[in-house]
Parts: C-alpha cells; sequence; structure tokens
C-alpha cells in the first residue's frame, strides 16, 4: 500500500514525497530556452494531479510510457492556488513493487444494488420494443461486465470504477421525475436515451493501470461507438419500429447538446432536448460534489471556496459549510432565550 496519497497532499505542501501513481498523462514541452521539460498528470485512486519535471529530462524521457506505474520523488508545492508535484525523480515500477489498488478509484456504491436498480427501471417499461433493446444490452455478458467496471469519463465526472452505472442510475432517477412533470415526454425513450447515450464509453475508455483511451476510443469517440453498438443490437431485433430507430438513434447523437460539445446533431425532440440538460446537470453536480470533498481532504475550513474548478470556471462554496456559523448562532441564541424564560 502507498504511503502518501494524493488526498494527503496538503499535509505534505513543501515537503518532499516518494509515493507510486499511474502517469495518465505525459507530454514533452519546450521551456523558454529551448531546453524540455515534462508535463505530467499523475493519478491514484483518491484523485489526480498535475506534475512538472524541470531538470534531467533527456534522461528520464525514455524510463517510463503514458499509462504505466511509475514511483516518482516530487515535491508538493502550489501554483495558481492549485497542489502540484515538481518531480525530481521518475522511473517505471515494475510488477511486485506497487498495489493495482491503490490506483483505481472505485464506486462507493453498490454495484449489486446499482444494477438492480437500472434492472428494475428497464422492467417498468411499457414499451416492448424499447424494452426489448436495452434487455438485449443487458443479458449481454461482456458488455454487463464492462457495465459494471466502466468509467464515466477519463478525468471528469464520475471518474472512477463503476462511475458509468452509478451515473446512468442516476440520471435514471432524475429523468424518470422529469418525464412525470412534462407530459409531452415520452417515458420509456427518455430513459432509453440515458441507458445509451453513453454506452460508446465501454468500448472508448480503457481502465486497467489508469483511464485512458483505447485506439477506437481516440479514432471514433463513444458516440460513433454508441451508434454501432446500437445498430448490432437492432440487427437482432427485425420486428423494431424504424421510426423508433430513428428518434433513439437521434438521441444518441445529440445528447451533448452543441456542436462546439462534439454534437453531430443538435437535439430536436423532447426527449433529446431534456436528456442533453438532465446529463449536464448530473454531470455538473457530481463535480461539485467531489470539489468539495477534495476541498475538505486538502484541510480547507468547511466555509471558503475550493480551489478553482477548471471543468466549471470558477471556485465553488459549500451551502452547509457557510451557513453553519450561522445556524450556530441561531442555536446559541435560542438556548439562551430558553434559559431566560
Amino acid at each position: 500500500m502507498k504511503d502518501v496519497y494524493i488526498t494527503d497532499f496538503a499535509a505534505h505542501e513543501d515537503r518532499a514525497i516518494t509515493s507510486f501513481f499511474v502517469a495518465t498523462q505525459k507530454q514533452v514541452r519546450t521551456k523558454k530556452d529551448g531546453s524540455p521539460y515534462l508535463a505530467l498528470i499523475l493519478t491514484d485512486k483518491t484523485g489526480q494531479v498535475e506534475a512538472r519535471m524541470w531538470d534531467n529530462v533527456p534522461e528520464c524521457i525514455p524510463l517510463f510510457e503514458q499509462g504505466e506505474v511509475v514511483k516518482v520523488r516530487a515535491v508538493v508545492c502550489r501554483f495558481d492556488g492549485r497542489l502540484q508535484l515538481k518531480v525530481e525523480r521518475i522511473r517505471r515500477a515494475p510488477q511486485g513493487e506497487f498495489d493495482l489498488g491503490d490506483f483505481l478509484p472505485k464506486t462507493t456504491k453498490d454495484v449489486d444494488e446499482l444494477w438492480r436498480q437500472l434492472t428494475n427501471y428497464v422492467d417498468s417499461f411499457h414499451n416492448p420494443h424499447l424494452k426489448a433493446l436495452l434487455n438485449a444490452f443487458l443479458e449481454d455478458e461482456q458488455i454487463a461486465a464492462a457495465l459494471r467496471n466502466a468509467p464515466a469519463a477519463k478525468g471528469m465526472h464520475h471518474a472512477w470504477i463503476g462511475g458509468l452505472l452509478e451515473h446512468i442510475v442516476s440520471l435514471m432517477g432524475i429523468a424518470d421525475l422529469a418525464a412525470g412533470h412534462y407530459p409531452e415526454i415520452n417515458r420509456d425513450l427518455l430513459l432509453t436515451g440515458v441507458m445509451l447515450h453513453d454506452i460508446g464509453k465501454l468500448r472508448e475508455l480503457s481502465w486497467t493501470t489508469g483511464f485512458s483511451y483505447t485506439m477506437e476510443g481516440q479514432l471514433l469517440g463513444h458516440i460513433t461507438i454508441g451508434i454501432g453498438m446500437v445498430e448490432k443490437k437492432l440487427e437482432t431485433l427485425p420486428d423494431f419500429p424504424p421510426k423508433l430507430r430513428l428518434l433513439v438513434e437521434h438521441m444518441i447523437l445529440s445528447h451533448h447538446g452543441q456542436y462546439e460539445f462534439g454534437s453531430p446533431k443538435l437535439p430536436m425532440i423532447p426527449e433529446a432536448v431534456l436528456l442533453h440538460y438532465l446529463d449536464d446537470m448530473d454531470a455538473k453536480m457530481q463535480t461539485i460534489r467531489s470539489e468539495l470533498e477534495r476541498s475538505a481532504a486538502q484541510g480547507k475550513s468547511a466555509d471558503q471556496f475550493t480551489d478553482w474548478v477548471r471543468a466549471m470556471e470558477r471556485a465553488l462554496l459549500s451551502t452547509s459549510g457557510f451557513l453553519a456559523d450561522e445556524a450556530g448562532e441561531t442555536d446559541k441564541s435560542e438556548a439562551g432565550e430558553s434559559k431566560e424564560v
């Protein structure tokens, strides 16, 4: 087991540490004087951190590859308000020198319970064609195994083992509520979009020693892959209505919502519009939750802003933390008044 995790860095600021990480990103960049430096993203099961190596870079470049577990000696420092590592030494860590369980964060939720909730949603469908399509995925042993383990992203929201399943089930619950609120929504179609919108990530992403993109993921992306996976399942369902097929595929193609976010099409049906916004909302709320937890792990007070959150282009503040002192004063005041009475 590692001695120092990324969430421990606040206690080690301005001190040297030696520990193991996965080099999830490795880039050779050039300093102003023309010499190279290494820009790295290092991860363990508690999160990820940016790292820079400024000296002895030519000698270290061939010592490890992106995606490998590395042993690092570095100083924990702060840059632009965020903790970072200044790497002094780095090398590939051979098998037997580390524990894989130290590097892959996992969902804190019960995967069996998440799976039960997902299948219950599908069982509740009234449309037999959409139910058959989703069951074709759930009953595929290879897909089911991957879906129970896949992250929802490489490094953004739900970036942990089981993250994609957790995201889908969370989104199913929100979508089910929203479908009951808006009468123009076809509930079964919306929930089908929820389950299938990111299904291509099962082949876009790799999760062995870290989270990375497969060659297929790099070249095609999860939207294109997802359409192919749906097409393959639909070949086994010859009675599937052509119009319904068109709508299901449109929801996958349009769920990113905007062209600049990689969406091949804009959402053009109510279910697709709603899916886009609910998907974005669930991702952002999980980002907020993760950043508040990270800030607390770094030793910040609950009533302080987090560091700058790049994914949301802002710092964040915990409502409960901010109001805690005010609530405490109110409690004291009420207790005092009660005592006087």
